[in-house]
Order: structure tokens, then sequence, then C-alpha cells
């Protein structure tokens, strides 16, 4: 039986070795870092924000009893902190630039307290996950000590990170969901208004403060 002219072509397309595809560049993983500057709320209203990151979860860590209530943190006697866990992508923002809001946003100078907030729970602290991590934050401390941006040495703890407790629900997104409470307006707006300010060009785009 004759083959039709169109079948041979197919079979010939068929028979020809494909070309080899390009290998895709991997995608670099996610990080997370793990931040105690004060009250929570103030972090994560900041941190929301940045370009390159994709969740802020406020939440407990650094201390001895498991599955802390809000409660139970604020009495001082578990030894957590208020922490906010930033899973980013470090293809777009760097830990080192995580650093540098943090160091700007809060005073690491003063030893378990940020402004009114007073307690271990609002310590100054920087929960490491990997080596390289530790080895940045001592760094960037380093740095800014000998810049002497602070009039006091910075007193930031640098611990390796163990746990993670979630905070409860009506923590989350509190700065969104409540900006007229008195705490948020008087602590918490003029805090995320003077970071805008410095890390303009960090923003995310979409989130309406570019410009402002």
């Amino acid at each position: 039986m004759r083959q039709s002219r169109r079948h041979k072509e197919v079979s010939m397309e068929n028979k020809r070795p494909k070309e080899p595809k390009e290998p895709k560049e991997p995608k670099e993983p996610k990080e997370i870092a793990t931040l105690a500057g004060g009250c929570f709320w103030c972090l994560e209203a900041v941190f929301d924000e940045l370009n390159g990151v994709e969740q802020v979860e406020s939440g407990y860590t650094g201390g001895h009893l498991a599955n802390p209530t809000y409660r139970q943190v604020c009495s001082g006697a578990t030894g957590h902190a208020e922490v906010v866990q930033i899973r980013f992508d470090p293809s777009i923002i760097s830990f080192r630039d995580l650093l540098r809001v943090f160091f700007t946003i809060h005073d690491p100078t003063t030893l378990n307290r940020q402004g009114a907030d007073i307690g271990t729970q609002y310590r100054s602290a920087i929960f490491y996950h990997t080596p390289e991590q530790k080895s940045v934050t001592e760094q960037v401390i380093k740095e800014i000590n000998e810049a002497r941006i602070w009039d006091n040495p910075i007193v930031t703890e640098v611990t390796m990170f163990s746990e993670f407790y979630p905070a409860e629900e009506y923590h989350r997104d509190y700065f969104l969901r409540n900006p007229d409470q008195p705490y948020c307006r008087v602590v918490i707006e003029p805090k995320v208004a003077k970071f805008r300010k410095s890390f303009i060009e960090k923003l995310k785009r979409d989130n309406g403060t570019n410009g402002k």
C-alpha cells in the first residue's frame, strides 16, 4: 500500500532527533526570619509592606512554656518574646535588608524595653535559622556599633531559633484592622510612616503607599 505524502512527512518528522531543552534554573528557596523588637503589632505592620516578603505572622518564641497565651507571655514569666516570623524571597529582598529595616524601626539599645512597653517579652532579639543568618546578624550589629548610629551599644539578643507559637487570631493584621485604636494611631502609625519614607524603594507596588 502506498503511503501518502503527508504520512511520510509525519514519519520523517518523528524520526528527527529532538533538540535538548535548556535546563531551568532552580528557584531560590524561600527563607524564614524571626525577629523581636517590641510589640509585634508594630513589626507586622512594617514588614508586611516590604517587596519580597510573602507572609508575616505574629507569635512567640524564646521561652520555656509550650503554646503560651498572650496573657501568659505578657506576665513575663514564660520567657518568650513577642516576634514576627517572616517568610521572604531572598532573590527579591535579602536577610541583610530585613535587618536594615529592623534596626531602623526600633531602638536596639534599650534592654527589655521599647518606649512604654516594658518587659522581657519586648526585648530586642534575632532568632537565627541558619549559620549564615547568624553571621550576617553579627556583621550588621558590628557595622552599626562602629558607625555610632546610636549613642549606646546595641543590646539585641542573637539566639538560635527553637520553636514558634502563633499568636491568637485577633493579633493578626492588627494595625490594618484597627487603624483608629489609640495605640495604633499614637505608636504604630508614626513608625510605619517613618519606615515608608526611609525605604520607599523597598515597598510593594500594590500597597497604595508609594509616593506618600
